[in-house]
């Protein structure tokens, strides 16, 4: 058995522990609390780093990307929880800038014949790893809790696809969504744009390009998403070790994903530097406490309050980056994913939809 392959079974054991030792039990075992910038990291997860530290997991630069890609997917399959309920699942291509485009449709049940609010959904993995597959548990975990449908995109992936590759097939998803209302079963006035980590930054950035499109986004939901890949905020400082996501992580996905360094300063690289914010579409934000990310999540949701958008942003400051698909392991990161999607219902609700 390979290391990459004993790394894994150790992260699933690690998951269960997490999930099911009483927490007097995890306080003794995880140690001393830990704290970053005031916050206090939640007990099982801080644990549960600590077996994952101790687990001898290679660095995603020591994987290379076949093995990075493979890893990712297992790990979310072993983390997500149980499969939610959902009413139809389809799969589909369509034309893509690059080629034939996968895309995953899910349908929440009971929802036969009637014309759904969509959540438009990239997934993360620093535009590198990801899958439609690794991401099926949160799909079906967000079809069925926010009562929406759900089309998920098979964008490509870096380093065999670099910026603005992502970007691309991000635009010819969306137009080809809002284009099909009817065989979809899709309503075209509320479509939300949402993803989590880098699929967040794909989100913002498409939000940015169609405000004003016939049929624009009616919400952005990103969660704890890179706004600005010149890695300068304070928690890029604070949290750039010992939390899964880690700086050297972020600068290995960055040099893969983009052509030159100075692409950095292009909104469809870095959105928190466009210069107009204004007419956006309505934004929910949510960010981790210890998360390198976390600074400039919160940024964004300044700049876009600032210029006139309505904006809800949360930060779960005794979590880190990834929580969206520790819902099967770590009871805040179920806590969490609760509040989002009431928040997601919440907007749509405030909306008029």
């Amino acid at each position: 058995m390979q290391v990459w392959e004993i790394g894994r079974e150790v992260q699933g054991r690690a998951a269960h522990l997490a999930l099911r030792m009483p927490i007097s039990w995890v306080n003794i075992l995880a140690g001393p609390p830990v704290m970053v910038d005031g916050r206090l990291l939640d007990g099982r997860t801080q644990w549960f780093l600590r077996l994952l530290a101790r687990s001898g997991q290679k660095p995603l630069p020591d994987l290379g990307v076949a093995k990075a890609r493979a890893e990712f997917d297992l790990f979310q399959n072993m983390m997500g929880g149980r499969p939610a309920r959902v009413g139809e699942i389809i799969d589909r291509t369509i034309k893509g800038p690059g080629g034939r485009l996968r895309v995953r449709l899910y349908r929440p049940a009971g929802s036969v014949s009637r014309l759904l609010p969509t959540i438009l959904f990239f997934h993360g993995g620093g535009f590198v790893i990801g899958s439609l597959e690794g991401y099926d548990l949160l799909c079906r975990f967000f079809c069925a809790e926010t009562g929406c449908a759900l089309v998920a995109v098979d964008y490509r992936l870096a380093p065999e696809h670099k910026f603005p590759a992502a970007i691309d097939d991000a635009m010819a998803a969306y137009d080809w969504l809002a284009s099909e209302p009817s065989g979809m079963g899709v309503d075209p006035a509320r479509i939300i744009v949402a993803g989590d980590s880098a699929g967040g930054t794909i989100a913002a950035v498409i939000a940015q390009q169609l405000r004003n499109a016939a049929h624009p986004p009616c919400l952005q939901w990103l969660i704890y998403p890179p706004t600005d890949f010149a890695g300068e905020s304070p928690s890029h400082e604070s949290c750039a070790s010992g939390f899964l996501l880690t700086r050297v992580d972020l600068e290995w996905f960055f040099e893969q994903y983009l052509n030159h360094r100075d692409e950095i300063a292009d909104p469809r690289v870095s959105p928190l530097r466009a210069t107009d914010f204004a007419d956006l579409p309505p934004a929910l934000i949510f960010t981790a406490g210890f998360d390198p990310l976390r600074d400039e999540g919160r940024a964004y949701a300044d700049r876009l309050a600032a210029a006139g958008v309505r904006t809800t942003h949360r930060e779960f400051d005794s979590l880190i980056h990834g929580f969206a698909i520790m819902r099967g392991a770590l009871q805040a990161a179920a806590r969490a994913m609760d509040d989002m999607v009431a928040g997601v219902r919440h907007e749509l609700a405030q909306l008029g939809h």
